[in-house]
Parts: C-alpha cells; sequence; structure tokens
C-alpha cells in the first residue's frame, strides 16, 4: 500500500515563493557589493543562473521560481512530516475499537466477553511483556477473531532509540505473537503515542502501518468518571473513527458496554483497524487522515 502525505499546496507555494525571492534579493545584495570591491574583467560575462527546486520536493511542477545566482533548496523539507493513520475517510458508519494491553490482566476476560456479546471485533495492541506474561490470554484474544496489533516488545520511548532497535522492538515480538498465534502482526501502534519521520518511515519500511487514533477514551486517569469518558467518546464519533481504549483502564467496565450500545444504537458498525483501513493506493493528509489517492 502507498503512502504519501498530502500538504497544502497553495500554503506550501506561497511560502516557497517568498523565500525564494528573499534568497535571490540577498545574493543579489551580495553580488554588488563584491562588485564594488573587486575590479571587473573585461571579458567577463555574466552568466545566467536560476533559483530552482528539484526532485520530489519541487513545489511548482519542475518551473524555475527565480533567476538569480544559482542556489539548490529543498524549501518541502521544512514542511513534510510523515504521519500515522489516526482515522480513515469513510462514508459507511465504520468504526474501529483498539484496546492497547501492557500492564494488567484483570479486566481482560471482561472485555471479550462484553465484545461477544455484541459482535463487536476489535483490535488490540500487544506489548511484548505483556504477551510473554498472558499467552492464554493471546490466544483468546486471537481466538476469538479479533485483531492483534505490535506495541513493542518493552514499550520504550520509539523516539529515543536506533533504527534497528525499532526493527528489534517490532520483530521480537511478532517472532512471539506467531508462536502463540500462527500469525504476525501487521499494524503498529507507538508506546506513549511518540512518534516522528525517523519512527514512521522504520515502521513502514518494517512492513507495518502506523497506528493514532482520532478519539482517546483518557481511561488511564483513575479520576475521569465514566460517564465524563463516555461524553467525550460519543461526541466526537464520526465514519471513520478509531478510539484508543486500555485493556486496565479505570472505568472500562462501566463504560464499554455503554458505548458500544449507544454506538450500535446510532449507527455505527464496529470493524477491525485492518477492515477498517482503506485498499489499493492511499495518502494521509495533514491531520492524518488516510484517503483515496
Amino acid at each position: 500500500m502507498k503512502i504519501l502525505v498530502i500538504t497544502k499546496k497553495t500554503l506550501i507555494i506561497a511560502a516557497a515563493a517568498i523565500i525564494a525571492l528573499i534568497i535571490a534579493a540577498a545574493a543579489v545584495a551580495v553580488a554588488a557589493a563584491g562588485s564594488e570591491r573587486a575590479p571587473k574583467s573585461a571579458n567577463a560575462e555574466p552568466k545566467p543562473t536560476a533559483l530552482a527546486f528539484s526532485g520530489d520536493n519541487d513545489p511548482a511542477g519542475g518551473k524555475l521560481l527565480s533567476s538569480a545566482d544559482a542556489y539548490e533548496v529543498q524549501v518541502l523539507a521544512g514542511f513534510k512530516r510523515e504521519l500515522p493513520v489516526y482515522s480513515v475517510s469513510r462514508d459507511d458508519m465504520r468504526i474501529a475499537l483498539t484496546i492497547d494491553a501492557a500492564w494488567d490482566d484483570d479486566k481482560t476476560p471482561f472485555i471479550l466477553e462484553t465484545l461477544g456479546k455484541y459482535n463487536v471485533k476489535a483490535t488490540f495492541f500487544l506489548c511484548g511483556f505483556w504477551a510473554e506474561a498472558y499467552p492464554e490470554m493471546v490466544k483468546a484474544v486471537s481466538d476469538a477473531g479479533h485483531s492483534i496489533g505490535n506495541h513493542s516488545m518493552t514499550h520504550p520511548h520509539m523516539t529515543k532509540i536506533s533504527e534497528q532497535k525499532m526493527i528489534e522492538e517490532i520483530s521480537k515480538l511478532d517472532d512471539m505473537l506467531e508462536r502463540i498465534t500462527g500469525k504476525r502482526s501487521v499494524l503498529f501502534r507507538a508506546p506513549y503515542g511518540e512518534y516522528n519521520d525517523k519512527v514512521i518511515l522504520t515502521v513502514r519500511s518494517s512492513g507495518h502501518e502506523p497506528i493514532q487514533w482520532d478519539v482517546d477514551t483518557i481511561d488511564w486517569k483513575p479520576e475521569r468518571s465514566s460517564q465524563a469518558i463516555l461524553d467525550s467518546v460519543l461526541s466526537k464519533l464520526r465514519s471513520g473513527s478509531i478510539i484508543l481504549c486500555h485493556n486496565n483502564g479505570y472505568k472500562i467496565e462501566e463504560y464499554l458496554p455503554v458505548l458500544i450500545e449507544t454506538a450500535q444504537a446510532n449507527g455505527y458498525v464496529f470493524v477491525t483497524v485492518d477492515e477498517l483501513l482503506l485498499e489499493g493506493d492511499t495518502v494521509i493528509d495533514v491531520n492524518g487522515v488516510q484517503k483515496s489517492a
């Protein structure tokens, strides 16, 4: 699946043009100052050059933006940013419930029972040390038809480790998942929700699609009531939303059944993230929304 990032073209071209003009003006000023200090050769001829953008970072489609001394500037390098999928552009009322599992396990049986009761398939992002401690629960999640995503082996800050270490974090957990369930993961969620360009590109190079969320229950806060969670989540739902929950969320036993019932009553259909993502060539816009290319 080919992933590109859409930028706000008009804004970028305008910014690029302004930068080009500033650089051109500076070049002319420097040239003028130099001509006052150095004698001119009678045979010297001006060498016309152009301020241009090259390669994939050309907002003007290969057109020259200014005639001045030669400069190669990669203006878009300052604008482009690699993004994970926060949500998906669709109009069929499909949404995805995701559950991160990294710490306790006492509420996971209730979660599986509730999902089964409402015939909901979810996506569990599992951490390696959790899977290692509860292999029978990993198998139960898989056997129930839920999707399993990779949440790293040791829950590190991915932005602070090397690319090689990132690959190890992902592959070691996938090896474990394959031993337990017979399947490897294709989705990845960064611990703490932290990422940068290096993380996203490394994750994709490993064959995984990085997944964030656009609706957060914030159920890891003990003071957050189930009603506050429901009010926040239900008001933000839209087709293509990805909801973040935790298997040890303080109020998950209270809010999860109501969340599912209310969403279904309003026409929403819960699917796994695998099913939510679009097929074929796609792009991710500046808000992290996956769209058809």
